[in-house]
């Protein structure tokens, strides 16, 4: 019984644990089960759908059936055909321009739909990999802010000791606690925001929010980036697919004008037809000749005699959408390059600012480092190199939010390229 306990304690223990990713399993654990990817794909194979139910018209059709009924006098048609015994119907649009033209728009509002997957799927990526990037960072914090702590109670502890020696005033007792408090002030907020980032994290995953996530703080290599700002550029006007989705929705309502155009045109379908007549239905009284097999093949031919206004209508509406759409690609592909130069600039005033952070981080290890030779020579107090390692502390804060930033913007830049997903596989 003791056994089963514990093992059902450890079992507990180990669903309450957090689970521990890298950013790249988190981003491949985004795409395969993210609320907005699914809801996307749905959306997608709907469209797929769609083109199945338009195509269905032009379609060649066989139906089997039976008009068999009593007859009393002189046989009469039973929805609109003889009495039969076995009746076989066969049709096949031949010529059906305007239909043609709606299966074409169907299928590309399916690519379009295609797309939309495809920009959800590169949104999802971006917004999971930040989410990923502010966990990570809070994490760093918290383990920084915890190691200023611990330098703080130092500091507070020797403060004291001078101030029981009258070495110091009691001001500067109060000022070490304040100090401290504040710290552990600080701590207590970070790991709080600690804490929302994993339930963040955990909502963008599919997860259960009481699954909580941790980064695994990872040593990255850097993501591939285009060589220069012009390569930039052409990459994003090439791939990004805003512009196709656009392009896209444009061809589907030329497609649709054209389809409304396209209904003063006649319409041809081949229609097959046979039906196994019966001999109690009166045919030998009242025709000279009867035949029981009785079958035949020809066209149907409709041809509209005057023109349509509505459809006429529909496809002004449709070229009128269709011209704002081309607008649209227009500014849409003027945003993209503007877009992807201001991220080429943004990342290179990020990695300016990181490299200044670790210039000064290195800066406050020289001072921590002459202070500790000082100490053994007696010049400096334990005091002043606690407080030089708490800068310390303060200095690798700053440099854990600049390289979070220059990540960031290398997130940007890429999904500004459209390559965002593909370069975290």
């Amino acid at each position: 019984m003791k056994l089963i306990v514990i093992h059902l304690i450890l079992a507990a223990a180990a669903l309450a644990e957090p689970r521990t990713l890298t950013l790249r399993q988190t981003v491949a654990l985004a795409l395969e089960q993210n609320p907005e990817v699914m809801l996307a794909r749905l959306d997608e194979q709907k469209a797929l759908l769609e083109v199945r139910a338009v195509q269905e018209p032009v379609l060649p059709k066989l139906v089997a059936g039976s008009g068999l009924a009593y007859t009393y006098g002189m046989p009469m048609s039973v929805e609109g055909s003889a009495p039969t015994i076995v009746q076989v119907r066969a049709i096949r649009s031949l010529w059906d321009p305007s239909r043609g033209y709606l299966v074409a728009k169907a299928k590309e509002d399916a690519r379009g739909s295609g797309i939309d997957t495809s920009i959800v799927r590169e949104d999802v990526a971006l917004k999971t990999a930040i989410l990923y990037l502010d966990l990570e960072r809070a994490q760093r914090a918290v383990e920084t802010v915890r190691r200023q702590v611990e330098h703080l109670q130092r500091i507070e502890a020797a403060v004291r000791l001078r101030i029981e020696e009258g070495r110091q005033l009691p001001l500067d007792g109060k000022r070490a606690a304040v100090n401290l408090a504040q710290a552990r002030r600080r701590l207590s907020a970070l790991e709080t925001t600690v804490a929302a980032h994993s339930l963040a994290l955990s909502q963008a995953l599919g997860l259960d929010p009481k699954t909580g996530v941790r980064a695994a703080m990872e040593e990255r290599e850097g993501l591939a980036l285009p060589s220069g700002e012009e390569e930039a550029v052409a990459a994003a006007l090439g791939s990004n697919k805003d512009v196709r989705r656009l392009e896209s929705a444009l061809a589907a309502k030329n497609l649709e004008a054209r389809a409304h155009r396209a209904g003063r045109w006649p319409r041809i379908d081949l229609i097959a037809q046979y039906g196994l007549l019966s001999k109690f239905n009166n045919y030998e009284d009242y025709f000279n000749r009867f035949h029981r097999h009785n079958a035949q093949l020809g066209a149907s031919f409709q041809i509209p005699v005057f023109g349509d206004r509505l459809s006429a209508t529909r496809a002004a509406q449709a070229e009128l959408e269709a011209r704002r759409l081309g607008v649209q690609t227009r500014q849409t592909r003027s945003r993209v390059e503007s877009d992807t130069r201001g991220a080429w600039q943004r990342l290179k005033d990020v990695e300016a600012g990181r490299d200044l952070a670790r210039m000064d981080l290195d800066l406050a290890r020289e001072q921590v480092t002459v202070l500790l030779a000082q100490l053994e020579e007696g010049r400096a107090t334990m005091q002043q190199l606690e407080q030089a390692r708490f800068e310390e502390q303060e200095k690798w804060l700053a440099l854990y939010d600049a390289a979070a930033l220059v990540e960031r913007s290398r997130l940007n830049l890429l999904r500004q390229t459209e390559s965002l997903s593909a370069a975290l596989r």
